[in-house]
């Protein structure tokens, strides 16, 4: 299904306008399946999922144009049908969701390291801001005269700077071939290996570090997915079952289990215990292993690693990630709602003053998820 990208999202504007004039916080959801990230809003529930479809697709220019409301699942299947996907694997969390909340959100799945984040494939968007008003940023129509490439500022901004409306998309050919292999190895021996490869010609594309405590001698494994070009997989394959012990698995297998590990259904995302959160540390690749007394699951060669605390523990996750040039992130709170304890880093002073004149230009009245970035 097509629509005019000229039509205007009325039903949407009127709520605006009637919340800012009230001075009226709003809650924007799409699916609804990321209400757990960031602090919980009270607001008047707008949502976007009756402004959905994609408004035009150009498989020769790898260039989607699609209106925020659209479910994920729709939107790779159409591109799918095209032999088309979206690189940054966005998590669904759930079939509701959204392609506008998976770009508020930001989040990318295990092939962001190689592939790129959000971002880095936001064309253009529009939005409506905390005055009702409909803009455009980006592709071929708008720059931001203030000199902020707006289009990729909303990406990751939780919905507090605005309500994406339709969302222009750069997009990339399936892989040709694609490859799994395993390897067992501690973390430090994984952390090394990959490190070693990072600065080689192999056409990695996702890792994840896991110990599998489905088994009962809980091994530690490496998991190693490889896309590319024919050639360059089935060599990387050969070269590194033959220098590290690496066992190549079926993709039948594997394909869910990438899919498990980018919607955070594998086994490690299931709560140890009911106060415990899950906690998301952002490193450096070349970081080393962070000497904390948690089981981790590590992704992006390195860079993201995931573990399960107690909110009390807090300050000395945040420590350790600063250590190495990194930060922490409370991703889901635990069954109390870890009260008192901040889900974000506290940013620099040059990045809070940016933040708070963007969000005074596009929503004076501050009625957009108010608080969800705390």
């Amino acid at each position: 299904m097509s629509y005019s990208p000229t039509d205007p999202p009325r039903q949407l504007i009127d709520q605006v306008r009637a919340a800012a004039s009230a001075r009226r916080p709003l809650r924007i959801i799409g699916g609804d399946t990321k209400a757990f990230y960031g602090q919980p809003v009270a607001g008047e529930p707008v949502s976007t999922s009756g402004w959905a479809g994609i408004v035009s697709h150009e498989p020769s220019e790898l260039v989607v144009t699609v209106r925020a409301g659209t479910p994920l699942v729709d939107l790779e299947a159409a591109l799918a049908e095209q032999g088309q996907c979206l690189p940054f694997e966005p998590p669904r969390f759930g079939p509701a969701s959204t392609i506008g909340g998976a770009v508020a959100a930001g989040l990318a799945g295990p092939a962001r390291a190689s592939a790129g984040g959000v971002r880095d494939y936001v064309l253009g968007v529009q939005f409506i801001d905390g005055r009702g008003e409909w803009l455009t940023f980006g592709g071929q129509v708008m720059k931001n005269v203030a000199g902020y490439d707006v289009s990729r500022v909303l990406a990751g901004s939780m919905g507090t700077l605005g309500i994406l409306t339709d969302i222009s998309l750069k997009v990339l050919p399936l892989a040709p071939a694609e490859a799994t292999l395993v390897f067992s190895l501690g973390q430090h021996d994984a952390l090394e290996q990959l490190h070693r490869w990072g600065g080689q010609p192999l056409p990695l594309n996702a890792s994840c570090w896991v110990t599998d405590q489905t088994q009962a001698e809980a091994p530690e494994l490496l998991f190693l997915r490889l896309r590319g070009a024919v050639a360059a997989v089935e060599s990387a394959c050969e070269r590194l079952s033959r220098e590290a012990g690496g066992r190549r698995m079926d993709n039948a297998e594997t394909g869910p289990d990438w899919a498990a590990c980018r919607d955070q259904t594998l086994p490690f995302f299931n709560a140890p215990a009911p106060d415990l959160c899950l906690w998301r540390l952002s490193v450096p690749q070349t970081a080393p292993v962070i000497s904390l007394p948690f089981a981790q699951l590590i992704e992006w060669h390195g860079a993201q690693r995931w573990l399960w605390a107690p909110a009390s523990a807090a300050a000395e996750i945040r420590s350790a990630a600063a250590a190495v040039n990194g930060h922490a992130t409370l991703f889901r709170a635990g069954a109390d709602g870890a009260p008192g304890v901040p889900r974000f880093d506290r940013q620099t002073a040059v990045i809070d003053t940016i933040t708070q004149r963007l969000r005074a230009e596009f929503d004076p009245a501050g009625i957009f998820n108010p608080g969800r970035m705390g």
